[in-house]
């Protein structure tokens, strides 16, 4: 699935999961203080450990890993997908681990039939392929699935068209001002603007019979650069495949929401499970859309619901119906997890879990198998320093998590599955994904950002040969300095110019950290690189192969050699250090700002609602409109009621005074060599290992209540970005004024249980 985290700032506006560090001497550590969890000598021999982990990274054998891996169509229920599950198990018990397949049997529905036309004098029969391009070795192979939408309903509809731009909630609203209603009509909506997933799902609500998704060249295209094979970007018959299952209730298995799909695991009926939807769906390239879009009438679509392609947009509806068909195979298939272990050698029952997935839609060079070579580049150096006597202190559990592209499958029913056994043991989450050139993103919790700044310090980068940090806070100010920079690029800007650590981002799902820190609240990362690749446009086709990856995404393939470091020395610091390396400080500071964030929020939607409610008085919206192409004013916004927020001011402020306390004994325990008694350190470090749970409620979002921690989540109605104290700030959003109350107290109690957790440790700190 795609990740925000690796977006360059000069390419995208989404830094909710961008990480920046602040000015570095590269690499090293020179202006980072004490290794932080290290006692100095500690600090010594961890620095000579990780000097002999990079030693033994070789950029050849990722390159020789992927070809093979995305050497045939690897998706869910594939020869090759179980073929690379058993490849990878094979190497990770030659290098010394552990290991061993975990097998869940889960709906996977795969296409019978699909088909796509337009009827009438005009008619126009859909290709639905992505044909062989010159050059690609790969995409002449057979075995692939063809393009289309997993969790979409069957069905066969003939109905006339409407064009709805991006289908997010903001659209239908322009339709609706404009007389157009889509109740009984197929919709016809772009990539981009917002999760695939919400496009059916707004278009169902909103009375559709059926949804069309394109990618448009003016967003992944020709109008990014040259398009495969003369470029990476999307040609006229790619295709984004992708699922449209409804994860921001849930993620995994449709039929077992909160439990494993085991052989004994009791599984909803299809008709039942909320996240699988009642529309049919169907992805197409543009060059099937362009047809299509010649075939409406009606107003002419509004200027920023133009794309690039060679004709007028109009949003309809069109005179013509259009005749889409789409027929599954309900059934179950397997799903591989391979999950290798190392055990701990002085306290095993804490443990430090990193994972990437191995399934793709196609071949998946890119998505997800740069990101698993690197995993599997550490998997094999720390086989390498266990050859030469070493050990972690804390156990290691790296798995190669199987359907994640339908819907986080593997990951969260293993995680489900072993939910009891992780709450009591894993202290720590480290997910990759997609990776490419370009630079260092992260997401997670916000405890582990120091941890993550004094990595990346330490990391060199491949191309410039200064640090990976240095390198990214460059970017930062480079993206802050345009005339025409967001408010955020040029905040994050300022932080960069400020000195000293930045905050990673928040994270949302899209990835298989969600089981882990949104339902368990294990503490969290998401690591990767990009921004300089040119993969957008190959996303979920076909043309994300070997070739198309060794030519635009990392053709050295160094840059899978540096998350591997990135990730393997967060590993590595975590399983060795005397005390588990998170700061709750930064935490703390963060949410500081979240809170701003809401009062801001509450003052602006007061000033907008205000301002909306004159014009509408004044009848200003039908004075400005043109006679002629006739809008209506926009449906008038309720009154707003005075907001409670005092809640979370409170905690926030007492938070803030514990984490002080907390940071002013550990500092006087660092100086001193972390001096703690066996069995005192122990408690200690299992105290910190839980900190994250503590910021989750077991009754959940409002209407989710699988999203558990009540400081990160995906948003309702923007899928993948993060919303952050969400239950506050979406029921302030969506203008739900005695939830927003409700919640901001339930949020407050939840911190003052992290406040008081922080409180026993500072207390622990002092014996």
């Amino acid at each position: 699935m795609t990740r925000y985290a690796i977006r360059p700032l000069l390419a995208s506006t989404c830094l909710l999961a961008t990480f920046a560090v602040a000015a570095a001497n590269a690499p090293g550590h020179a202006d980072d203080g004490p290794m932080f969890g290290f006692s100095t000598a500690a600090a010594t021999t961890q620095q000579d450990l990780e000097r002999r982990f990079d030693a033994q990274l070789d950029p050849a054998e990722l390159r020789s890993w992927l070809k093979q891996m995305s050497s045939q169509p690897n998706q869910v229920g594939s020869p090759h997908d179980r073929a690379n599950a058993e490849f990878m198990l094979a190497k990770f018990r030659e290098w010394g681990w552990d290991a061993h397949i975990e097998t869940f049997n889960v709906l996977y529905p795969t296409p019978k039939k699909v088909a796509l036309e337009l009827l009438g004098p005009k008619p126009y029969t859909a290709v639905l392929k992505e044909p062989a391009i010159p050059g690609d070795a790969t995409s002449t192979a057979t075995g692939a699935l063809p393009p289309y939408n997993v969790y979409g309903a069957d069905g066969d509809v003939s109905a006339s068209l409407v064009y709805a731009n991006y289908g997010m909630p903001d659209d239908y609203k322009e339709l609706a001002r404009r007389g157009i209603d889509v109740r009984g009509k197929i919709v016809l909506t772009r990539y981009g603007g917002g999760w695939r997933g919400l496009k059916p799902k707004l278009a169902q609500e909103h009375g559709a019979v059926g949804c069309l998704i394109y990618s448009d060249p003016h967003d992944d295209g020709y109008a990014k650069g040259d398009v495969y094979p003369q470029g990476g970007w999307r040609p006229a018959q790619g295709v984004q495949r992708g699922s449209v299952a409804d994860m921001q209730v849930y993620p995994g298995d449709p039929l077992t929401p909160g439990v494993g799909s085991t052989s004994d695991a009791q599984r909803l009926a299809i008709k039942d499970a909320k996240t699988i939807l009642k529309i049919p769906v169907l992805p197409i390239s543009y060059a099937d859309a362009t047809p299509l879009l010649q075939a409406l009438t009606g107003p002419v679509a509004p200027a920023g619901w133009r794309g690039a392609l060679p004709l007028t947009y109009h949003v309809g509806p069109s005179t013509a119906n259009v005749h889409m068909t789409v027929q599954s195979d309900w059934g179950q298939q397997p799903v591989y997890d391979v999950i290798a272990t190392i055990k701990g050698s002085t306290e095993p029952d804490q443990w430090i879990v990193r994972g990437n997935h191995h399934d793709g839609w196609v071949f998946g060079a890119w998505d997800p198998l740069a990101g698993n070579i690197a995993l599997m580049a550490e998997a094999k150096a720390i086989g390498g320093l266990l050859k030469q006597g070493w050990r972690p202190q804390r156990t290691l559990v790296y798995a190669s998590w199987d359907g994640e592209e339908p819907g986080l499958l593997g990951s969260t029913e293993w995680a489900e599955t072993h939910a009891a056994e992780l709450q009591q043991k894993a202290v720590l989450y480290i997910n990759s994904d997609t990776n490419g050139r370009g630079f260092l993103g992260a997401g997670g919790s916000h405890s582990l950002q120091h941890l993550v700044n004094q990595v990346a310090a330490g990391v060199t980068d491949p191309e410039t040969h200064v640090s990976v940090r240095e390198r990214l806070r460059a970017h930062m100010l480079v993206a802050g300095s345009h005339k025409d920079a967001k408010a955020e690029v040029k905040t994050i800007a300022e932080l960069a110019a400020a000195g000293g650590d930045l905050p990673i981002g928040a994270l949302g799902s899209g990835s298989d950290y969600s089981a882990f820190l949104e339902h368990l609240g294990i503490a969290s990362l998401d690591l990767g690189f990009g921004g300089e690749d040119d993969n957008d446009g190959i996303y979920h086709s076909r043309y994300d192969s070997f070739d198309h990856y060794a030519r635009f995404g990392d053709p050295s393939f160094e840059y899978g050699v540096a998350l591997a470091k990135v990730a393997g020395h967060v590993v590595l610091r975590t399983a060795n250090a005397n005390v588990l390396p998170l700061r709750f400080g930064d935490f703390s500071r963060t949410l500081d700002r979240y809170v701003g964030e809401l009062h801001k929020l509450v003052d602006s939607t007061r000033k907008a609602t205000a301002q909306q409610h004159k014009l509408l008085d004044s009848h200003a919206f039908a004075l400005d409109a043109d006679p002629t192409r006739p809008v209506a004013p926009p449906a008038r916004d309720s009154d707003m009621p005075t907001i409670d927020l005092a809640p979370l001011d409170r905690a926030a402020k007492q938070l803030a005074q514990s984490a002080k306390a907390y940071q002013a004994a550990y500092d006087k325990r660092a100086a001193a060599g972390f001096d703690l008694a066996a069995a005192q350190r122990q408690q200690l470090n299992r105290l910190i290992g839980s900190m994250e749970q503590r910021l989750t409620d077991p009754s959940g979002l409002p209407g989710r209540a699988w999203f558990k921690h009540m400081i990160y989540a995906p948003g309702m109605l923007t899928g993948y970005e993060v919303k952050t104290v969400p239950g506050v700030r979406e029921a302030l959003e969506s203008r739900r004024w005695n939830e927003a109350d409700h919640y901001a107290v339930d949020t407050a109690k939840v911190l003052d249980g992290y406040r008081a957790q922080l409180d026993q440790l500072t207390a622990l700190l002092k014996r």
